[in-house]
């Protein structure tokens, strides 16, 4: 194994424009001594690795982390729910609905936070002996957020409190109408538009006077947090002495699938909670998502990837294209019949999705590549044939091959463009958005740093195109593709299943704890086919330069990779490779593989 201390221009293996277009550099270029003595206090005292425990060190994890990093537990990194604002009013809020047995109205966002935000909620409250209305708008017809209709709806059914999940925080001007008739509580963790929020009850960490500093959590974590308060709130006032509260945990999983799924930070407590959640998902308890697990093929629901890759884009794909709360309908469900027809349903839709989304990014890309070219700093494209379930998604997928902030829109029949944006690491669309719309450009905008979403006239593309160049200007300064982040330089004789079983124990990885990234050194193609249904998926046989040692790796979407053709080279020149070292379990056998994110000549 090889580390880097001082390296000119952080530069690993000399790597400055891989096969991929990208320049490999170490993630922590520099230790100082005190994190060299952290290293190797960490391998003495734990038994762990140099390499494992410099990434520890890496990541800022000293000594009194350690445990908690390694070893979650709930009832040591919970906050206590107090510390959000609002947060104490909510409870006593709830807890009057329960003892009165009010009937409560529940609108969730049409995304995977939404739908487990209000199915947390909804399956707790109901349990608690309240009648339940729940709703998720449609993204075209309805669109983001409360709306009057629905809520006018709700108080037609009885309901004398309504609730606005992942949702609300904006739409102060509806939810302010309805004071007087029935009161309103927020659960949400999106940037308020300036200072302005609804009146009533806000628990929202994201609030400009909210202290709890937890603006990285989701909504759905507020809803459960929520749920803690309100258990307490009933205790204090005796009322569990003769009633039963739901078990806490068991929520956990729809909260680590929300926290996962809505790309939250993957530290503090949202480590916790993803980690614990995510032994309550692989129970297979909740019958939706182990049917909706069987229908795409996951056999480990334990792992971030399994939710953020399989899980929840089946649940989005019926906000994104098709009916808006099917999702929500399969959390809640408690029939197998139904939970599995639900499962099958939202398969079918997103591979449709997946069609749509395809055709979209294809026409796309050129597009994209021209307004780069022309210095724009930001990509923003609009297109009339674009399904506005999909832009979010090829937004993703174009900011990543281009590593600028990306906006794509839908443009309907009132030439009106609504769409949705994500950006880069360091510059925050969020505010940009938000900026855009006090300078008048938007109908409607909002989100957090890295995505949000947005509505204009088409008169106002090319100004708002101009103020989004100027605000993300820095986004010119900026390499073809991110940079790949290197953890350690590994032989081939290096990659063992003990290292990858290491490795594995500082999962859960995502935003803000990636998976480790090691560089396999001086490797050959000795044997690549394509695998997979529609064949693009590349499986290649790496070989040491002993001649004998060998290592399966596996290239998604390979069509799409730059270094794909390195790979599949038939003179087979020794390369270098990039990627994360696994050990799967397959039929109760044990594989040992590296999925590769580049390649570059040796």
């Amino acid at each position: 194994m090889t580390f880097n201390n001082h390296v000119p221009n952080n530069s690993v293996l000399g790597v400055t424009s891989s096969a991929g277009n990208r320049q490999w550099v170490w993630r922590k270029s520099t230790l100082s001594d005190e994190q060299q003595r952290l290293i190797l206090t960490i391998t003495q005292q734990t038994g762990l690795t140099e390499l494992t425990a410099r990434i520890l060190a890496g990541r800022g994890i000293g000594l009194n982390q350690l445990e908690a990093f390694l070893e979650p537990r709930l009832e040591r990194d919970l906050p206590d729910p107090s510390c959000l604002k609002d947060m104490d009013q909510t409870a006593q809020r709830l807890a009057d609905a329960i003892e009165k047995q009010e009937v409560i109205g529940i609108l969730g966002d049409y995304d995977v936070d939404g739908a487990c935000g209000t199915a947390l909620l909804a399956s707790t409250l109901s349990a608690l002996g309240c009648k339940i209305l729940t709703h998720i708008p449609d993204r075209i017809t309805e669109g983001y957020g409360p709306n009057t209709q629905t809520l006018e709806s709700f108080i037609t059914q009885g309901a004398t409190l309504l609730i606005c999940v992942d949702c609300g925080t904006a739409a102060h001007t509806i939810l302010d109408a309805f004071e007087g008739r029935a009161d309103r509580i927020i659960l949400d963790h999106h940037k308020p538009n300036g200072g302005l929020i609804p009146k009533g009850l806000v628990v929202n960490p994201n609030r400009l006077d909210c202290d709890s500093n937890l603006g990285f959590i989701c909504a759905t974590a507020v809803s459960f947090f929520t749920m803690i308060a309100l258990r307490r709130e009933l205790r204090s006032r005796g009322w569990l002495e003769t009633h039963k509260f739901p078990n806490l945990l068991s929520l956990l999983d729809l909260t680590a699938l929300a926290t996962i799924c809505d790309v939250m930070p993957l530290y503090g407590v949202n480590r916790t909670l993803v980690t614990q959640g995510l032994k309550v998902l692989n129970t297979g308890k909740r019958l939706g998502l182990q049917m909706l697990a069987h229908s795409a093929g996951v056999k480990d629901k334990s792992n971030a990837m399994a939710c953020g890759f399989a899980l929840g884009p089946r649940i989005n794909a019926g906000g994104r294209i098709a009916q808006s709360d099917l999702g929500l309908k399969l959390l809640l469900s408690q029939s197998e019949e139904e939970a599995r027809a639900l499962a099958e349903t939202l398969d079918g839709v997103n591979r449709k999705r997946q069609t749509i989304e395809g055709h979209a990014l294809q026409s796309a890309i050129d597009r994209a590549q021209a307004q780069i070219d022309e210095g724009h700093a930001v990509i923003l494209l609009c297109d009339k044939e674009w399904h506005p379930g999909i832009v979010g998604i090829v937004a993703g997928r174009l900011k990543e091959r281009f590593n600028r902030p990306t906006l794509i829109g839908a443009l309907n029949e009132d030439n009106i463009i609504k769409g949705s944006a994500r950006s880069v690491t360091g510059l925050d669309i969020g505010n940009a958005i938000i900026a855009s719309q006090q300078a008048g450009l938007l109908l409607a905008g909002g989100g957090h740093s890295m995505a949000a979403g947005f509505s204009l006239k088409e008169s106002n593309l090319e100004a708002f195109h101009q103020f989004l160049n100027q605000t993300l200007s820095q986004a010119l300064t900026l390499p073809p593709q991110e940079a790949l982040q290197i953890d350690g330089i590994l032989t081939l004789n290096g990659a063992t299943p003990t290292l990858a079983k290491e490795l594995s124990a500082l999962a859960p990885f995502g935003n803000g704890n990636e998976e480790p990234i090691l560089a396999l050194s001086h490797v050959r193609c000795v044997k690549t086919d394509r695998i997979g249904k529609d064949g693009n998926t590349l499986r290649v046989i790496l070989q040491g330069e002993d001649g004998f040692t060998r290592l399966k790796g596996l290239v998604f979407r390979a069509a799409e990779k730059r270094f794909t053709n390195l790979l599949e080279d038939r003179t087979k020149p020794l390369i270098h490779v990039a990627g994360q070292l696994r050990l799967e379990e397959w039929q109760g056998i044990e594989n040992l593989t590296f999925f590769i994110s580049d390649a570059t000549p040796s």
